[in-house]
């Protein structure tokens, strides 16, 4: 399944080329990467931290179709100037970050080749969501920045409103029967007392070291600006989303159904997944791991002693009280124990270990019912407490280690702390490699030893199979036509997920077409490339240094990691330099 991807033509070994040349070739694209950089900064209005992450300045960022166009015009100027370099003179891993710079590229290009900003959001995620923070500010100059953006966001909504008007025109838009309930997301904003908005809550926790008056001013600085700026444009966009937009979406459910839908869908493919795949190829896949992952459920059922079927054990584990937290602390709790015991083994597994932590966050409540199980991040992760019956506590260990640790919260650090790596990828995520080591590290946790009943292992099982479910229900909706109904069933059936969930996820792979491809694609190439190490190194393989190695890359197109890991094995399994493995 190794695919050709134009991206990826990173080689284990580069051709020997004078040693001047190669420098000059790599300076040439280091300082061309930084131009990128330094240019993406300015245009979304965000600033450089320290250790490489960036934070939100005084402004958002334009979101006009003028905006996006002139983007797009930027990267292909600068994938001209890329295409200008000499390949063959880059060394090794200069040859990987022009593979990841012609991929980043690349996808903005095909996001304003159909307009993307015309369909905004989808059933999951929003551009109005995001944007109250969760906790204080350290700083006077974050909480005067906070309120200049609090009041641009009018100007911002507008804006992303004014795109979704020409998406209905033109029949690009969220299907509507995934958006029901969405609006209670916008609502929570609007409000009569500006204490009572989601975005007082920086100021609610502005810290001690903060002087009386400053805060003060800053205080009233934030009510003003709420009252004043975010509670209208939230009320304006609430009104368009009930009254114009939800009536307007369109009623079919395929991608392929939209204008020039068969090449978007594909586009969303390739960007998602970054392999070379169709539709066709990608349902076929799912549908044989759909078959493998049974019969393994079916061994599982044997251990637990259910002497009743596979469905009948799907049933039990979706309705006995014995598998629901009482309360959201004890989910959270749950979630927190597995951190800790991964951190009690985790040193077996990785050499090169994060300094940098996160938390373990509920989701926010005005976006819990319709949101997905957890996301995770590098300031935290997140778990879902909304509707605890339909959370079960088997779930937890795989879902904590995926979205925490070693997952995403965990991987966003490493990368975060690769000095040697340029500033444009500290931060960079492909989804197929994001979400593919996300599932990996779910399969990881066998040999970890977190999953610690057959109800867990069964739950980690049910979580593989969720994802490879979605591969034929992405490609069953998008690309043949299933109706949604056809989807709820098939995802219920093969899986132990709770209704609630079966229902919140078909609707975002509705909504969000290709995404859901890149977990099991991604996993899949993951363990794939790693089967082959351990075969090719024997006795020399170290896991240690092969997760190391994968962790380091920050996040690749799929193509790339296969090429890095060729090159693993050519070099006899070599480490990080500078990690100790004794």
């Amino acid at each position: 399944m190794r695919a050709i991807f134009q991206a990826a033509a990173v080689v284990a070994c580069v051709v020997a080329a004078p040693a001047a040349a190669q420098d000059s070739a790599d300076d040439r694209l280091a300082a061309l990467t930084d131009a990128y950089h330094d240019y993406r900064l300015a245009e979304y209005h965000q600033i450089e931290q320290g250790n490489g992450s960036t934070a939100p300045g005084d402004r958002l960022w334009s979101v006009t179709p003028e905006a996006h166009l002139a983007r797009a015009a930027r990267a292909r100027e600068f994938l001209s100037r890329l295409d200008d370099l000499n390949r063959d003179a880059l060394g090794t891993q200069a040859q990987i970050d022009a593979a990841v710079f012609r991929t980043l590229l690349q996808h903005e290009i095909g996001d304003a080749r159909f307009r993307e900003w015309e369909m905004p959001f989808d059933s999951d995620s929003s551009f109005w969501s995001y944007l109250a923070p969760r906790s204080g500010f350290t700083t006077v100059e974050d909480y005067e920045r906070y309120i200049a953006r609090m009041r641009d966001i009018p100007r911002y909504f507008s804006e992303h409103i004014a795109n979704a008007r020409a998406g209905l025109e033109r029949g690009f838009s969220v299907p509507r029967v995934t958006l029901e309930g969405r609006d209670a997301s916008i609502a929570s904003s609007v409000v009569d007392d500006p204490e009572q908005s989601p975005f007082w809550q920086a100021f609610a926790e502005m810290p001690a070291r903060i002087p009386a008056e400053e805060a003060e001013r800053l205080k009233s600085a934030g009510r003003a600006a709420i009252a004043e700026a975010v509670t209208p444009a939230y009320a304006g966009l609430l009104a368009f989303f009930r009254d114009e937009y939800l009536p307007g979406t369109r009623t079919t459910l395929a991608a392929e159904d939209m204008p020039d839908g068969a090449a978007y869908y594909q586009q969303q493919i390739a960007q998602y997944t970054t392999l070379d795949l169709t539709a066709e190829q990608i349902h076929e896949i799912g549908l044989a791991e759909v078959a493998r992952i049974t019969a393994e459920m079916e061994g599982v059922r044997e251990d637990t002693g259910f002497e009743g079927s596979l469905e009948e054990f799907i049933a039990f584990l979706r309705t006995d009280p014995q598998f629901v937290a009482r309360t959201p602390d004890e989910l959270m709790g749950v979630s927190a124990y597995v951190a800790k015991r991964v951190d009690g083994v985790i040193a077996d597994y990785f050499g090169f270990l994060t300094r940098h932590r996160f938390t373990i966050r509920p989701v926010p409540d005005a976006i819990a019912p319709f949101y997905t199980a957890g996301r995770g991040g590098l300031e935290a992760c997140m778990m879902n407490t909304y509707d605890l019956a339909s959370r079960p506590l088997y779930n937890i260990p795989a879902l904590t280690l995926h979205e925490c640790i070693p997952g995403h919260s965990f991987q966003a650090g490493v990368a975060l702390e690769q000095k040697d790596a340029p500033r444009f990828r500290r931060q960079t995520y492909f989804s197929g490699f994001g979400e593919g080591w996300g599932l990996y590290v779910e399969y990881l946790g066998e040999e970890m030893g977190i999953y610690r009943t057959p109800y867990e292992r069964f739950g980690k099982l049910s979580y593989e199979m969720w994802r490879a479910a979605r591969l034929v229900i992405d490609t069953g909706i998008h690309h043949y036509g299933w109706s949604r109904e056809r989807a709820v069933d098939y995802l219920a059936s093969h899986t132990a997920l709770s209704q609630h969930e079966v229902e919140t996820e078909v609707d975002r792979y509705i909504s969000w077409p290709g995404q859901a491809l890149a977990y099991k694609l991604g996993e899949m190439t993951m363990r794939r490339v790693r089967a082959r190490a351990e075969s090719a190194l024997g006795d020399r393989f170290d896991i240690r240094k092969f997760h190391d190695v994968v962790l380091s890359l920050g996040s690749v197109p799929l193509p790339v990691l296969e090429d890095r890991i060729d090159a693993f094995i050519a070099d006899g399994g070599q480490g990080l330099p500078g990690v100790d493995y004794n």
